[in-house]
């Protein structure tokens, strides 16, 4: 009997410390019904119920966890650069404009060196010596 007490002791002990590192590492917007600092006192002055209150009503559910019932979250914006399909968008259109740049050019330079030809006496019209 003594081991089922110890067993459900630490049970609460960790869900405690879950709830307040969940609790002190949300974000602003997504703790709910009370101050953070009210939530934090709860956890710690009543482990079990102030965990579970905390897990139910205290923040936010995900986006995806939160049935139809309740407003959608705000999009989150990709981390990194390339997780960015704007990003990576303006990259491929900077990318094409360049491609373009350079064709114009080697078409110019081409045209060019065409005319050169062109306009440079052919070997064959001069006189032999």
């Amino acid at each position: 009997m003594a081991r089922l007490y110890v067993l459900l002791f630490l049970v609460q002990v960790v869900l405690a410390a879950c709830a307040l590192i969940s609790c002190l590492s949300a974000e602003d917007d997504q703790v709910k019904a009370l101050p953070r600092l009210v939530w934090v006192l709860v956890i710690l002055f009543f482990p079990l119920i102030g965990s579970i209150a905390w897990f139910v009503a205290g923040r936010e559910r995900p986006a995806d966890a939160a049935g139809s019932g309740g407003p959608a979250a705000p999009a989150r914006r990709p981390l990194a650069p390339d997780d960015d399909p704007d990003f990576l968008a303006s990259l491929a259109e900077r990318a094409r404009a360049e491609d373009q740049e350079r064709l114009r050019r080697w078409e110019e330079d081409l045209r060019r060196r065409e005319q050169e030809l062109r306009d440079r006496p052919d070997d064959r019209d001069r006189p032999e010596v």
